[in-house]
């Protein structure tokens, strides 16, 4: 089963149709409809066509086939067999089996030709006929019949939930008049639905059509945010899908890291093979990697390749990055003719190119600097201090370089002042002493108060 083709497979269901009406809602304005646009803003990228044969002159864009477009990526080409008058956005009704269909008309003239053979749809091919423009009652049964959409999804998921087949309902289609149903589903393996239809066309009343998609189709119909922060490719403008093989990364280079190769679907990115084509173009002007390079010191293996540079980086070991060299594809090709030729070079860079893998050593941190850890920017003592400091530092400044006489005995007086001038240390230890000695004053005097006085020696009476 390939991965991303569709297999249609149509059940029809002998059961009457019962729309089941739950209440007329307001009807869109003709050229707005929600299953053709996004949000109301605009039609889809990759659905929309530009008409550039419109306003050619004789009637060549004159053209009876109309494409018109349904909900989500589905289209039909249909023919006006009655010569409506149509524009693009209109809603038209349009043959089915059964019933009809409600769609937008998004192209007329020529250029409907030229689609259809895009499409693959053969000439002899059965076109069905549309059969008016969309009227008020036609469009209140569509938006009844769309309302119905999501719950019929929910509740189709836990039939086949409960039936245990191994596949899931993804979007669920209805057709403009309510009579038909078509439930697109995705499944890695084939899946026995008979049971699954049975149950579906008793519970819903409706005509069933089972559509198998691929993961990726399956992304586009729910869209969302790629990687690269745009919308996904697949829901805004990719109209068919390409299979990805991991060669592609191998081309240009990308780790084959399985979790950044996958998108959302959980295939390989589309976007690999956007570019792959100018890589293998640009790789074949650049010499293969299985070749050697011989010079007169030692022998070059292949290392890595900048494409868009156009230089080579070779090594000398062939496992492991050592003794890195890079060099352009011209040089390359020259040392390849010369290791054909029997010479060796004596180095891969030409003669007198300074290599520009050399590195010199910077010491950011400067963790081998000796001196780091001293003071590089010591603070300059002032001359003074206090109001004549001050004063001597102005009169400096304003003096500059011009040396007077009052200013230098002025100066000398200043210098004599601070050597006469006890500094604060000294004053300190002056302070000190005087407490001891004041400490030490009352003691002796208590000492002297409580001696005996020696009494003189009585002198005898004569």
């Amino acid at each position: 089963m390939a991965e991303d083709k569709d297999l249609n497979t149509v059940a029809n269901a002998n059961a009457a149709a019962d729309p089941g009406a739950t209440g007329a809602e307001e009807s869109k304005p003709a050229g707005k409809c929600g299953g053709c646009f996004k949000s109301g803003d605009g039609p889809r990228g990759k659905l929309h066509c530009f008409n550039y044969l419109a306003d050619v002159p004789g009637g060549y864009a004159d053209d009876d086939m109309v494409e018109v477009q349904f909900k989500n990526t589905r289209k039909g080409y249909y023919k006006n067999s009655t010569n409506i008058d149509l524009a693009i956005g209109d809603m038209v009704a349009v043959e089915a089996s059964p019933g009809h269909d409600i769609g937008q008309v998004t192209l007329t003239g020529a250029l409907v030709r030229l689609q259809m053979r895009k499409a693959n749809i053969k000439p002899d091919a059965e076109i069905r006929r549309i059969f008016r423009k969309a009227r008020p009652n036609d469009l209140e049964k569509y938006e009844e019949a769309r309302a119905r959409e999501n719950d019929t999804m929910i509740r189709s998921r836990k039939i086949a939930e409960s039936l245990k087949l191994n596949m899931k309902i993804g979007d669920v289609e209805y057709q403009g008049d309510g009579n038909k149903a078509i439930f697109y589903y995705i499944a890695d393996e084939r899946v026995d639905f008979r049971q699954l239809i049975k149950i579906l066309a008793d519970t819903f009343k409706v005509r069933i059509e089972m559509k198998q998609i691929g993961a990726r189709q399956e992304a586009g119909r729910i869209g969302g945010i790629g990687p690269c922060g745009r919308p996904l490719c697949c829901s805004s403008w990719m109209t068919n899908f390409v299979s990805v093989a991991t060669s592609a990364a191998r081309f240009q280079d990308i780790s084959l890291n399985p979790q950044k190769l996958a998108g959302q679907c959980a295939k390989l990115k589309c976007c690999l093979n956007f570019e792959v084509d100018t890589y293998v173009e640009s790789l074949k002007k650049l010499p293969e990697k299985n070749v050697r390079l011989e010079t007169a010191d030692s022998t070059y293996y292949h290392f890595k390749t900048d494409v868009f540079k156009r230089e080579i980086t070779y090594s000398t070991d062939k496992n492991i990055p050592a003794n890195l060299v890079t060099i352009s594809a011209g040089r390359a090709f020259e040392i390849i003719a010369m290791n054909k030729a029997g010479e060796k070079p004596l180095q891969l860079q030409p003669d007198g190119t300074p290599d520009k893998n050399e590195k010199k050593y910077n010491d950011i941190l400067d963790q081998n600097n000796l001196n780091r850890f001293d003071n590089k920017k010591k603070k300059k003592r002032r001359g003074g201090s206090g109001a004549n400091g001050a004063n001597a530092g102005n009169q400096e400044k304003a003096g500059g370089g011009d040396n007077k006489p009052r200013n230098n005995d002025r100066q000398g007086g200043e210098r004599q002042d601070r050597k006469q001038r006890p500094d604060k240390q000294q004053r300190q230890q002056q302070g000190q002493r005087q407490r001891r000695d004041n400490n030490r004053q009352p003691q002796q005097g208590n000492a002297q108060q409580q001696a005996p006085r020696p009494e003189k020696p009585s002198q005898p009476e004569q």
